[in-house]
């Protein structure tokens, strides 16, 4: 492995993250406007325990949707459940264990829901993980990509047909893939997708981040051109203070303490976009974005042109 290969990544994402910081200096974090009520929908979100998941699924449920708060801490996920109900909203919540590094679970989690006979109208592919050392999961996939996309690609294709049959013109039902600014840093390597020849944990998860972001366009094309009632958007949070960050180096981690109390977003204000983006009515039949700060913005350069990546 070249120190190339490492420093490049690692120069890259950190230049994203400062960009991110300074534009979070000079502008306020987006506030929500009042979102219609969602009594009888239906929301899955995953990694919903806590932070930004937990934030959104909250929210959602005082919407008052029912929200199925899927992730793989049972202790978390009763104390998050219990944390919803105690506010007295009037919605919802549940919690419902799935394994996002096991491909096998996900296809139990999407079992049990069907069985349930629930409709699906609202799908947030929030969970994942960021720099963690070199792992795969129990599939053999590198562990940003097969956490941060591809467990969430094949939730998103397994529960497709159920959205669709939810959603109606004028009440689409909405994907919401939670991606990253790290994703402009972002190369997906069509030739070592799990990085066994060169790793970085950097490239890995700015690759992850990019991969939902193309999925997010292709996937809504093939919905645009099917005419179907169900839309799918890429949402960037900002850098919010969340346990993502534990697993940055100890001398990184003790420079982020001070600076994240101060510049980083919190988890309510990193998931105010996500939920804009599940409930506005702004938002109806809107799909194919990238948002960021509760705007539509540019993703990476070209993005848009590159279907044919998103297709292989």
């Amino acid at each position: 492995m070249s120190p190339q290969s490492v420093l490049v990544p690692l120069f890259k994402l950190y230049l994203c993250g400062i960009k991110v910081l300074l534009y979070q200096i000079f502008n306020r974090s987006f506030t929500l406007p009042v979102l219609p009520k969602q009594n009888g929908r239906v929301a899955i979100v995953t990694g919903g325990t806590r932070g930004i998941g937990f934030e959104t699924a909250r929210h959602l449920a005082s919407l008052g949707m029912h929200v199925i708060i899927a992730g793989n801490e049972r202790e978390e996920g009763a104390a998050a459940v219990r944390k919803i109900h105690e506010e007295g909203t009037e919605g919802t919540a549940e919690f419902v264990f799935v394994d996002m590094t096991s491909l096998k679970s996900v296809r139990h989690f999407v079992r049990l829901f069907r069985d349930r006979g629930l409709p699906l109208h609202v799908l947030v592919n929030n969970a994942g993980t960021m720099m963690v050392p070199e792992r795969q999961t129990e599939d053999g996939f590198e562990y940003h990509l097969g956490l941060n996309y591809l467990s969430h690609f094949l939730l998103t294709n397994l529960l497709l047909d159920l959205l669709k049959r939810s959603g109606k013109p004028g009440c689409c039902s909405r994907i919401i893939n939670m991606s990253s600014a790290t994703h402009y840093a972002g190369v997906v390597d069509m030739e070592d997708l799990n990085r066994r020849i060169q790793y970085s944990s950097h490239g890995a998860y700015s690759q992850s981040k990019l991969a939902l972001v193309l999925f997010t366009y292709y996937l809504q094309e093939q919905l645009t051109a099917s005419s179907c009632s169900v839309t799918v958007n890429a949402v960037d949070p900002g850098m919010v203070d969340t346990a993502l960050y534990d697993n940055l180096w100890t001398l990184v981690q003790l420079l982020k303490k001070p600076v994240a109390k101060i510049l980083f977003r919190t988890p309510a204000e990193g998931a105010s976009t996500a939920v804009y983006a599940a409930a506005a009515s702004e938002m109806e039949g809107v799909g194919g974005c990238y948002l960021y700060n509760g705007q539509k913005t540019q993703s990476a350069a070209d993005l848009r042109n590159n279907l044919v990546l998103a297709d292989r």
